[in-house]
């Protein structure tokens, strides 16, 4: 028999869409509640079941190998009409069973005991059951059990809807800071061209990289899922696309960056490092308007070891006074700061053919991306 439809049915199939679960994958948290309710119930079958308009769909299951069956064979959509445990004792006598394909079939369905998933606002979405090939009876600790732990499963959904609501004001909050931090970097770039202090502008300059470095940042939080984590490799594209945008015509500034999922600080402090390199190269690097090269690239050498290169094509040592390295003064201070907060060391060189910086730390990132091995190849 199929079951009644309920009377709110339409609000109901609403806060099912709400929760954001259906044909999403397993979750160990769910996993392990039906699997706990098999094994107390002592039933071989534990679902977690959602009822949707047209089938019902298993978040979570143990012992059954469909992910979903159509919606007139889904005894969970009778128990979800009752406020409390649905227990069948023998679906072969129970008029709301006794026809169902699932329960006269082959390996039938004989016992079901379903405790309704109800929503805060009280729409039942579906049930927590267990069941068995054989007539079966609850103990009243089982039927207990049963109950506290379909309250369990609301409170995980009930926590996924507030994780993405939180993330949804996390987001806002990054798209109003980048667009004031945009408005800042506009009002400091106005600012550098009426002053003639070269100590000033330089100072300016690196402010402004910082506020450009950290909207970006900000920007880059906006599509990420966690909130203290972000693509490296994309956050850094944008980095280096905003200093290629503020570079003369003559120089071209690139990047390689592997795709790592890094801590927000970390990148962060990776982006001022490129930055002041870069502002450096332009500044020392290609007198008299040569053309030039300034390549970034962030490297994975070995298990949780990570290096930053930055290096250029310009006069290197060639010039009138030869120095270890051109990142002096304000942008020196800046880098190293960002090396030590990297805990990492720090190597600059200049040759004949150029300028470089070397930056070796580990245990940054928080993850790298699964097709590291196979974007390297293309890159490489």
């Amino acid at each position: 028999m199929r079951a009644d439809i309920h009377p709110m049915n339409q609000e109901r199939l609403q806060t099912l869409r709400d929760f954001g679960v259906l044909d999403t994958d397993h979750e160990s948290d769910l996993d392990e509640i039906v699997q706990l309710a098999s094994e107390i119930c002592e039933m071989p079958m534990s679902l977690i079941s959602l009822v949707d308009e047209d089938r019902q769909w298993f978040k979570a299951k143990v012992g059954m190998q469909d992910d979903a069956t159509p919606i007139d064979q889904a005894i969970c959509a009778h128990a979800i009409l009752k406020d409390e445990i649905l227990e069948i004792n023998d679906t072969l006598i129970d008029p709301r069973t006794a026809d169902n394909p699932l329960c006269t079939g082959d390996d039938p369905i004989r016992f079901y005991a379903g405790a309704p998933l109800v929503a805060s606002n009280g729409m039942p979405i579906g049930t927590l059951c267990v069941l068995d090939d054989k007539p079966r009876e609850l103990t009243d600790l089982q039927r207990k059990t049963l109950s506290v732990l379909s309250r369990q499963v609301m409170k995980q959904l009930d926590l996924r809807i507030a994780l993405r609501n939180q993330e949804i004001l996390q987001s806002e909050a990054d798209h109003r800071v980048k667009n004031s931090l945009q408005s800042m970097s506009a009002i400091v770039r106005v600012y550098t061209r009426t002053i003639s202090d070269d100590a000033a502008v330089e100072a300016l300059g690196a402010i402004q990289r910082r506020i450009d470095a950290i909207a970006a940042l900000h920007l880059e939080l906006q599509s990420t899922d966690g909130r203290n984590a972000i693509d490296t490799g994309a956050y850094l594209d944008r980095v280096v696309a905003l200093l290629q945008d503020t570079a003369p015509e003559n120089i071209t500034v690139s990047a390689k960056i592997a795709p790592i999922v890094m801590r927000s600080d970390h990148a962060a402090n990776l982006a001022m490092i490129i930055g002041e390199f870069v502002a450096n190269s332009i500044k020392h690097a290609f007198p008299d308007g040569r053309k030039g090269e300034i390549c970034v690239s962030l490297l994975v050498t070995d298990l949780g070891q990570y290096r930053l290169e930055c290096r250029d094509n310009g006069i290197g040592n060639r010039g009138s006074e030869p120095s270890p390295t051109r990142t002096t003064g304000i942008g020196l201070s800046l880098v190293s700061a960002a090396a030590s907060n990297l805990g990492g060391t720090t190597n600059t060189d200049m040759t004949p053919d150029g300028s470089q910086l070397i930056v070796d730390f580990g245990d940054a990132p928080v993850e790298q991306t699964a097709d590291l091995p196979q974007r390297q190849a293309e890159e490489g």
